[in-house]
């Protein structure tokens, strides 16, 4: 059967070429993807920044430690706490300590924020002076860069400085540095000092310090900002890559399994002809797995070798768009190749198992009967499967609506959902692809002339075709509405809860990171007929479980004028009876029952014992813990609610605009308010789901193309049957491109079914947690798709079909398969 087999990959080229490229493009992609993920799993070591010239450096407590049964939980602290006093007078006894500090600068006519620094740091870098001197007055500075000449005047809002000095900037930062007293002033707390002294001494000065560190060598580099920016870059893109490869290697199964099953039912009459010649069962589906073996092997080397060449493209990609750091690259991996090729061998395989079991069981005579048309299209397999995978979809639904309705938020959640759908839609789309055809093209069909019936009819009875064809269709289209309209529906529902949330008249909002001051808030406050509240940013960190250390976010606020300013979603207790020595959480806490005490640890590491005052519903997850300043310690005041009492609404926001003039920040109306804090998809998120669409829909396109190509190929006959009925050219082509049209519909409308349904899940859940918002339905991106779909199949359609018609109608009408 093997030299069969041979031959018949040689008469049939145009299935097979079809099956091998679908096969290829999608070994590739999970090669490609496979091979991203491996190289974003570590992270090189970053060497110091800020303090490479430095001996060492000593940090105050930055990390909240938690000893738990199986052992040591860690966080980082909201509020890093400075080096105890004690302990900095035993380092000055050592050698010459520098007290470091950093602090946002936001300058006039400058992008950007600029960090400001003492200038004692600066030989840490070390940063030279390239011209003019060191600051010696509170007005002076020194600027990193460029972008400002010495004796330029450079308006902050920390007041007008005088740039004396510029220094070489060293790319990481763009800083600003004061005297060593006036950035004393600026920043009164300092959380990490330089010490000019030997490590080990340090260390034994410090040894009866809490939560101290001595960073000394390459870990000097914990002490610049943000030291471990490439680790989390990292995780980001191995979230974004493991969701592109997962739904990748999704799309690549489903369509190229597809693609083999429609392969091997279009060679039914080859088979009935074998069977009447004497071929076993047996030997029928030895022949179709031998030919499988052959394109697979093939497909899955040829897919490895694309794969390592497109690669280091999306390296280059996600460098240029900013999603990885400069020095990503793709590494020397061999597991994505192995991985990718044993699927792509293993997914041809089975995509003919049922297909060649079937065709193996049927009698020569029956097999000549179906060759025409379709039926028994829905095998036990397809009803076992099929409908197993939507009650398993529906029960797992039903179960994390009942339970936990908030976990259907997650990404994790609304990216995986759908693959259960789309492959439960599609093992029973048999059953629903003869009724929608008829009812999509029901009016078609009513119109003079006899495209509309044809079109019907055809498409009808020709289910495997139709619904091979349909398929990618349908998981582009359900993709593109299920994860993009999760997003949506998600956002808009956040909106929805910010509007109900608001009570304030105006929200004042800071320019910068850094908060408003003391000074600000105190001449907001001086606004006529305003009632302000000043709320801060925190965190409280709960041992869930006795084993999980779980850090929530916190806002603090002065309890009567946040119940004025703020309508917050509480279940029970009220939002008045909460003062110092209480908290108000949300549901999702351990313990959330009114009067209970929870042990917590604030901002700054203080362990504090607090009775819960109220309780608030989960919401979209916004809904942290709310606390009074007194339990946030340090944490800056970065909004400011103000409720208009008896003024002018007009008259005040002046106010507030003139109190701001000196310390910038912007004043939005409630409704202005909910639009700036409208939430958007962040960057990752959103090009890792352009990046998995772009993939879907150019592997779509390709699978649609060969699928069409090999349908239309197939059909040549039927071609040449209706020329000899007397059909023109035009009129040709013209069913052809209708019918591919009608198919693609059928897959796009099948798609905004499992997109619906997954949509209304999240619906669903949302209610639950006491947020109704409408559906968001992309409209324009699922457009797109079935617009880019029906070109490319009408195409596929046409031009085999055009270029079949080139022959005569007898010659036709004579090809045998």
């Amino acid at each position: 059967m093997l030299s069969v087999a041979l031959r018949t990959l040689r008469t049939r080229w145009v299935t097979f070429v079809g099956s091998f490229v679908a096969l290829s493009l999608g070994v590739a992609l999970i090669a490609v993807m496979g091979l991203a993920l491996a190289s974003s799993l570590n992270a090189p070591e970053r060497r110091p920044e800020r303090f490479a010239a430095a001996p060492v450096v000593v940090k105050g407590q930055d990390t909240l430690r938690v000893p738990t049964p199986i052992g040591d939980r860690t966080q980082k602290l909201t509020q890093p706490n400075a080096v105890p006093a004690k302990t900095l007078a035993a380092l000055k006894r050592l050698g010459t300590v520098i007290e470091d500090r950093s602090f946002a600068v936001r300058a006039k006519n400058v992008p950007g924020d600029l960090v400001g620094h003492p200038w004692s740091t600066a030989a840490g870098a070390p940063y030279e002076l390239d011209a003019g001197r060191a600051p010696k007055a509170a007005g002076e500075v020194v600027v990193s860069g460029d972008w400002a000449a010495v004796g330029r005047q450079v308006r902050t809002d920390l007041g007008t400085v005088t740039v004396v000095g510029t220094v070489r900037g060293l790319g990481f930062e763009d800083a600003m540095f004061y005297t060593d007293a006036q950035a004393a002033r600026l920043a009164p707390v300092s959380t990490q000092l330089v010490v000019d002294a030997d490590a080990a001494a340090v260390r034994q000065a410090v040894a009866g310090s809490s939560g101290v560190s001595v960073l000394a060598g390459t870990q000097r580099r914990l002490a610049d900002a943000d030291p471990d920016r490439d680790i989390e870059a990292l995780t980001a893109m191995n979230a974004m890559f493991g969701t592109a490869g997962g739904v990748s290697g999704f799309v690549s199964v489903f369509v190229v399994a597809s693609t083999f099953a429609f392969a091997v039912a279009q060679r039914r009459r080859e088979f009935g002809l074998l069977r009447t010649a004497g071929a076993t069962p047996g030997q029928i589906r030895r022949m179709v797995f031998a030919e499988a073996l052959v394109v697979g092997v093939l497909a899955s080397a040829a897919g490895c070798v694309l794969g390592a060449y497109a690669a280091p493209y999306l390296a280059r990609w996600v460098v240029d768009g900013g999603l990885a750091p400069s020095w990503f690259t793709i590494g020397d991996h061999t597991w994505p190749y192995h991985m990718a090729f044993w699927t792509g061998l293993l997914v041809t395989l089975c995509g003919v198992v049922a297909a060649s079991w079937r065709a193996g069981k049927t009698g020569p005579a029956q097999a000549l009967r179906e060759a025409s048309v379709d039926s028994r299209t829905m095998t036990w397999g397809r009803w076992l499967f099929g409908g197993g995978l939507l009650v398993t979809a529906a029960v797992t639904l039903a179960l994390a609506l009942v339970s936990g309705p908030g976990d259907l938020l997650h990404r994790k959640t609304y990216v995986s959902r759908p693959m259960l759908l789309i492959t439960a839609v599609a093992l029973l789309s048999p059953v629903l692809v003869r009724p929608l055809t008829r009812l999509i093209a029901w009016l078609p069909a009513q119109l003079p002339g006899a495209d509309g019936m044809l079109v019907r009819e055809n498409a009808a009875a020709g289910v495997r075709r139709t619904a091979a064809i349909a398929a990618p269709v349908l998981v582009t289209v359900a993709l593109a509405g299920s994860l993009l309209g999760a997003t949506a529906t998600l956002n808009e529902a956040k909106a929805t809860e910010t509007r109900a949330q608001t009570r304030a008249d105006f929200v004042v909002s800071p320019a910068g990171a850094a908060g408003f001051d003391t000074a600000t808030v105190e001449r907001l406050r001086a606004v006529p007929g305003v009632e302000v509240s000043a709320i801060s940013s925190s965190a409280v960190y709960a041992l869930e479980d006795g084993v999980a250390l779980i850090k929530s976010e916190a806002r603090a606020a002065d309890p009567k004028l946040l119940a004025d300013t703020v309508r917050l979603p509480v279940t029970a207790g009220r939002v008045t009876d909460l003062d110092d020595d209480s908290i108000i959480v949300n549901e999702e806490w351990a313990r959330h029952t009114v009067g209970q005490r929870v042990s917590v640890w604030l901002g700054d590491g203080t362990k504090k014992s607090l009775r819960i005052a109220a309780v608030m519903s989960v919401g979209t997850g916004n809904n942290g813990v709310y606390v009074t300043p007194a339990n946030a310690p340090r944490a800056p005041v970065d909004r400011i609610d103000v409720k208009v009492a008896d003024a002018d609404p007009s008259a005040v926001a002046a106010g507030l605009r003139t109190a701001l003039r000196s310390s910038g920040g912007q004043v939005f109306t409630k409704d202005q308010w909910v639009q700036a804090s409208y939430s958007e998809t962040n960057d990752t998120t959103r090009i890792g789901f352009m990046l998995v669409l772009g993939i879907a829909l150019l592997y779509t396109g390709i699978s649609l193309a060969n699928t069409l190509v090999m349908a239309t190929s197939d059909r040549v006959r039927d071609v040449a049957l209706l020329r000899l009925a007397g059909a023109t050219t035009w009129q040709v082509l013209r069913l052809v491109a209708a019918e591919a049209l009608m198919v693609v519909v059928v897959g796009g409308v099948l798609g905004l079914l499992v997109a619906g349904l997954n949509l209304l899940g999240m619906w669903s859940a949302l209610g639950l947690l006491s947020v109704w918002s409408p559906i968001e339905i992309p409209w324009t991106a699922v457009g797109s798709a079935v617009g880019a779909c029906a070109i490319l199949a009408m195409v596929s359609a046409v031009a085999p079909a055009g270029l079949s018609l080139r022959r005569r109608a007898v010659e036709l009408a004579g090809v045998r398969e």
